[in-house]
């Protein structure tokens, strides 16, 4: 329940049972030792209310329950208010549809660089529609003015909806999380500043100039905006964000389903100009695993993770064999992802995030009004040893129609084939064996390298193999199949997709796919590298696609993808008219 209360916050505010907003605001007033046990009810209670951007106001202490207007006041930067911050964004894990930003404007280190508390309102990018807090008053009554000091608190702080609602939370807490009850441990430590001089909670954080942090930051989550919410409370007047591109990505798990720079930008920037205004951004590309940290004077910190420690220990190293200071070292600890499985990393991780998108749509499938209604086709594709068939195979076992478009070629090329005669006045008998059957192997070495002789030969087979997909089809549907899957590599290059309704793509690393074509056709290294070079990358063929799947993993991996990619097949098709 929202309330121990007769009279329901959800009633009060006039939202009715099932209200939900787009973005909201959390005052929280509690103590922050207090306050960590008590972090998953409250978060629980915040998440059935605000669907999208969760905004998080610290104010330990404040009062909501007298005649006083309440006014923010500066939250010392400790090493416990840090802690805290990476506690709130481990719990906020589990609510995976929150956008959650933990504000620090009102969060500062002693310094004589200080900036004061801004007297303006702050503007939010998502202002919030309701402000919620954990402050409960002793015995329920002075419900409303509460509610009211709650509104005008917020509204004196940050941008909010002119109609902004207003629920006193008083989460459903267990044994152990009411307030006032002791604690039974502190708070545990997740900073780690590379000098060895022992930390306390209370010890205040330093303060420097200027810093810097570095990442992929694909995805925007939540152990990213713990390692930039460190760097924004270090840092007093500038901090540089190096964000990586180009070879950095080549090493990646899934690079294909990266987002792009611009796209990791835009995220990042209204993050960090949410999260605190005052700072300086510079956001940059990393190119190279030292980016500026390894040669701007200025910077004084940088900060990373359990994961990166030993390349900011490389950066220190390379500013001292170029006569510049070391850089302080803050080491962030990594989040664990409570809901990993057995082929995903145990930590909150961009790359996890990218392997839960195998099997799921990512762009609206085609309208195909011109193709049987029957029938919803599937384009599969995927360069050279990706385990494209292997997939068709397994979609076929599920109940598919599988049309095999290297089958369909065969039979075009067959003597008495539609292709037969056009090829052989193409290319001439010569590309023939003693028997007639066109000899594959030569016209092969005919064609290949030469874009002249290609394009000759695939103007005549690409409009003649649509045109016995086109059969086969209409055979899927005699057969009362629902799905029918063309399984072609080089199906965007033909323009297949003009007659599928959605584009499936089969993506493994290169170097992988060398090794898989090198095993499987005895080619050597260099063909098989040559082979692809003629094909598509994966990542052209990704921009194009609806579903994308790998066979990277184990045999029983990639048949779960496929198995909930159809799933979520069967479900789409259910909802088309």
């Amino acid at each position: 329940p929202l309330s121990h209360h007769a009279s329901s916050p959800w009633l009060s505010a006039g939202l009715g049972s099932m209200a939900v907003f787009r973005s909201g605001l959390l005052v929280l007033t509690t103590p922050l030792a207090s306050l960590v046990p008590r972090l998953a009810p409250i978060l629980t209670s915040a998440a059935r209310l605000v669907k999208h951007t969760l905004y998080v106001h610290l104010q330990p202490g404040l009062s909501l329950g007298g005649p006083a207007q309440p006014q923010s006041s500066l939250v010392q930067a400790t090493f416990e208010v840090l802690d805290f911050i990476t506690h709130f964004y481990a719990g906020a894990d589990v609510h995976r549809h929150l956008d959650v930003r933990v504000l620090l404007t009102n969060i500062g280190v002693k310094s004589a660089f200080l900036p004061p508390l801004p007297s303006s309102v702050q503007n939010l990018a998502h202002p919030p529609e309701v402000v919620l807090t954990d402050f409960q008053t002793l015995d329920g009554s002075q419900y409303n003015p509460v509610k009211q000091q709650l509104e005008r608190y917020a509204t004196s702080c940050y941008s909010c909806c002119p109609q902004l609602a207003s629920v006193l939370l008083y989460p459903d807490y267990g044994p152990g999380e009411l307030p006032g009850e002791p604690l039974d441990a502190p708070l545990a430590s997740t900073i780690r500043p590379a000098s060895p001089v022992a930390r306390s909670p209370k010890q205040p954080v330093r303060g420097y100039h200027r810093g810097a942090v570095g990442g992929t930051f694909d995805r925007l989550h939540n152990a990213h905006k713990v390692l930039l919410s460190v760097a924004c409370i270090l840092a007093q007047e500038q901090l540089v964000v190096g964000v990586a591109d180009k070879d950095l990505l080549k090493s990646k798990l899934l690079p294909e389903l990266l987002q792009p720079y611009a796209e990791r930008v835009e995220h990042l920037s209204e993050f960090l100009v949410d999260i605190k205004p005052s700072l300086t951004f510079d956001i940059v590309p990393l190119l190279d695993p030292y980016g500026p940290a390894g040669s701007d004077p200025s910077l004084e910190f940088l900060v990373v993770s359990e994961e990166t420690y030993r390349g900011g220990m490389a950066v220190n190293r390379f500013r001292l064999e170029n006569d510049l200071e070391e850089l302080a070292l803050y080491q962030i600890q990594l989040l664990k992802d409570q809901n990993h499985t057995d082929n995903e990393e145990d930590k909150v991780s961009s790359s996890t995030f990218r392997q839960r998108m195998l099997g799921k749509l990512l762009r609206p499938p085609y309208k195909r009004p011109e193709l049987p209604t029957q029938l919803y086709v599937i384009g599969l594709t995927g360069i050279s040893g990706s385990g494209k068939s292997s997939v068709a195979q397994r979609l076929k076992g599920l109940g598919a129609f599988v049309i095999d478009s290297d089958q369909l070629g065969h039979r075009a090329y067959a003597p008495g084939g539609p292709a037969y005669q056009p090829v052989v006045e193409a290319f001439g008998t010569d590309i023939l064996h003693k028997d007639g059957i066109i000899n594959r192997k030569v016209l092969g070495s005919r064609v290949f390298g030469n874009k002249k002789q290609l394009k000759i030969l695939t103007d005549i087979m690409w409009p003649i193999i649509a045109e016995l997909a086109r059969e086969e089809m209409n055979q899927a549907v005699a057969e009362g199949k629902r799905v029918c899957v063309i399984d072609a590599a080089m199906l965007l290059e033909a323009g297949w997709q003009n007659m599928v309704h959605e584009v499936w793509t089969v993506v493994i690393p290169e170097t992988e796919a060398v090794r898989r074509i090198v095993e499987r056709d005895g080619l050597s290294e260099a063909a098989a590298q040559s082979r692809l070079q003629s094909q598509m990358s994966g990542q052209q063929l990704v921009d194009q696609s609806h579903v994308v799947l790998s066979t990277l993993w184990e045999s029983q991996v990639t048949q779960r993808q496929v198995e909930k990619a159809w799933a979520l097949l069967q479900k789409r098709i259910s909802q088309t008219p």
